[in-house]
């Protein structure tokens, strides 16, 4: 069976931008819970960010999007805060 090729994707630099910094924030959400002690938590929080990032895949205003990261960054933010009181 021979594969089809896809006709390549050419992106903008802000666009190329835009999308690293959806995946430094997916990136960082991820290792932020695998700090989480309970298993059953760690858990619903990975399925939970796994859900978000792909509900929101097709986003593509830019308004939209910069809103999305910055909204989960102060969801990470929160998270962080709340690990780090848990061990202090």
């Amino acid at each position: 069976m021979v594969a089809a090729r896809l006709p390549p994707v050419t992106l903008t630099l802000k666009q190329f931008m835009r999308r690293q910094q959806v995946l430094l924030l997916y990136r960082r959400i991820l290792q932020a819970i695998r700090q989480v002690p309970s298993d059953s938590d760690r858990k619903y929080l990975k399925d939970w960010a796994r859900e978000e990032f792909k509900k929101n895949k097709s986003a593509t205003e830019e308004d939209t999007i910069r809103m999305m990261i910055t909204h989960g960054n102060m969801q990470l933010k929160e998270l962080e805060k709340t690990l780090a009181l848990a061990k202090s």
